[in-house]
């Protein structure tokens, strides 16, 4: 059985809401939608968020992606031969960041980012791994059910 929601932080803080999709927006702003897309999957696989899974598949099929290179992302060290050099440090960079074990980013990752993004663009990224894990967290802290989302749902 589907389990219902423990808060809605859209409902109750319609500012805050506002404010994140406002700064998503802007974090987004001149990368490659699809790209966005792999990034914003790949941090939610990361943190487990079934709602955010749900949604940006649907949006990255929505956008030209195709099942087999969305199916391989949680596995995409294996399956590099799916994606271009600079999804790779993309994903590479959204691992990094999304997963702060080590307490940094190392300076391969970002040295390989950085080879295949320009400046503002690789900051556009940076800021669109860090919104999506945002997201994320209040996706996973407020148990919302993934299944009901339709492309372009939430898009201003």
């Amino acid at each position: 059985p589907e389990h219902p929601a423990r808060i809605s932080v859209s409902q109750l803080l319609p500012d805050v809401y506002k404010a994140m999709i406002r700064l998503d927006i802007a974090a987004r702003q001149g990368l490659d939608p699809v790209l966005v897309e792999l990034v914003k999957i790949r941090a939610s696989q990361l943190n487990q968020c079934a709602f955010c899974l749900d949604m940006h598949s649907k949006d990255a099929l929505a956008a030209g992606e195709s099942v087999e290179r969305i199916v391989q992302l949680s596995a995409w060290k294996e399956s590099q031969h799916f994606y271009t050099p600079k999804e790779l440090a993309a994903l590479a960079l959204t691992e990094a960041v999304t997963v702060l074990t080590d307490g940094f980013v190392p300076d391969e990752v970002y040295a390989e980012a950085a080879q295949h993004f320009e400046e503002t663009e690789l900051a556009q990224l940076i800021a669109a791994i860090t919104v999506i894990n945002a997201w994320n967290r209040f996706g996973v802290t407020g148990r919302l059910a993934p299944g009901h989302y339709t492309p372009g749902d939430f898009k201003s």
